[in-house]
């Protein structure tokens, strides 16, 4: 049996790649995964609508059934640097994983992954509420 954790993780991680691509929020604000249902917080250039959830929710779908492949390289932290953005990495380290999805998305990350994404499951957002004019909240399950 797949683990629950990690499939979240690997959710989180397809739909930051996805809120990057269409609405250009570089990483998210702020993160709760939990076992039933997780929660992530994004900078949008404008208010969300449903019509948007709706888009969100189907890009990170068809990523999922796509069954790209997670799979990991080690970087020093010097090179890391220069491709990607190290915001989470802890002061004195040295090197750096990068979990790869496919060609869909790079992220430095330690946590833990499904090997391919159509072990995800489905994704679904299951609210999201803006919390000012450029923050939304997007909860949603595996």
């Amino acid at each position: 049996m797949i683990n629950q954790k990690a499939r979240m993780h690997t959710a989180e991680h397809i739909l930051t790649a996805v809120m990057r691509q269409m609405f250009g929020s570089l990483r998210n604000l702020e993160m709760h995964l939990g076992e039933k249902k997780s929660k992530c917080d994004y900078a949008v250039p404008r208010g969300l609508s449903d019509e948007d959830i709706a888009a969100i929710e189907g890009a990170v779908n068809e990523e999922v059934m796509r069954d790209d492949q997670v799979v990991y390289e080690t970087l020093s932290v010097e090179t890391a640097e220069k491709m990607y953005d190290l915001w989470k990495v802890p002061a004195g380290a040295e090197t750096i994983r990068i979990v790869h999805i496919g060609d869909f998305d790079a992220t430095p990350c330690s946590g833990e992954h499904v090997e391919h994404t159509a072990q995800v499951g489905k994704f679904h957002i299951k609210s999201y509420q803006m919390k000012d004019d450029r923050t939304v909240r997007i909860r949603f399950s595996v």
